[in-house]
Formats: structure tokens, sequence, C-alpha cells
């Protein structure tokens, strides 16, 4: 099964790449206003997904959903942020570490520097975030 998810993630990689997904200039066109091709990404792919959603929930497969709290609305502005300025989000960091892209390492290693910033500090931020607990094993 490991070697289809590494298949399946170098296609999707693949497709990221081509499509301009992972472009840094498309990516800040859009949030610019100035160029519109990630909208039609965006739309195409909410277009793919939502009836394959809609049949698993038909089927009676729901997937579950996270709890609602306030470090959401946190998260989602700083994950904006990140993504603005970077002009990547997770998928396309990889690919364009990928591609070769020096400036890919450094938004890279911010991944891994704000998980373990996260991680650390998620004790104290849980209560003013209303976080749920960690589930400790």
């Amino acid at each position: 099964m490991p070697a289809f998810y590494l298949a399946f993630g170098i296609v999707f990689g693949w497709i990221l790449s081509r499509s301009g997904a992972a472009d840094y200039n498309y990516v800040q066109g859009m949030f610019l206003f100035t160029e519109f091709q990630m909208y039609g990404i965006i739309g195409v792919a909410i277009a793919v997904i939502a009836p394959g959603l809609l049949l698993l929930k038909r089927r009676g497969i729901v997937p579950s959903t996270k709890p609602r709290h306030r470090g959401n609305i946190v998260g989602g502005i700083l994950f904006g942020i990140g993504w603005s300025l970077t002009g990547m989000c997770p998928g396309p960091i990889l690919v364009n570490v990928g591609e070769g892209k020096l400036y890919a390492i450094a938004a890279f290693a911010g991944v891994f520097v704000g998980a373990g910033a996260f991680g650390a500090l998620y004790p104290r931020l849980e209560g003013p975030f209303g976080l749920p607990p960690l589930k400790k094993k």
C-alpha cells in the first residue's frame, strides 16, 4: 500500500505543478486579483470533489467533522497569511521543493517551526482559544 500512496502523491504533485497551482506568481496573482487561473483550479477541484462527497453521504459514509472553536479562526488567518506571503500551502511546498526551487526550502522549514511552536505552546493556547484537550496515549 505505501507504493500506492507514493504513486498517488507523485501524480498529484505533477498535476499541481502542471496546472500552475504550485506557481508563486499564480498564487500571488490570485490574492492580488490580477490572475484568475487559481480560482478556476479551485472551482474544478470543488466540481470534482462535491459529487464524490455526495455519493459517500448517500452510502452512509460521512466524514467526521472537527469541533468548532476560536482557534479555527486564528489558525485560518495564520494559514492565509502564510499562504499569501509564501505563495504556497503544504502540498505545493513539497512540489516546489521537488522542482528545485530554493525559496521553498524556507517555507518548508517554516512549516516545521510553526508546527513545533504550536505543539510546544498548545497547553497555554488550549484555554484562551477553546481548543479541545489533547488525547494522551
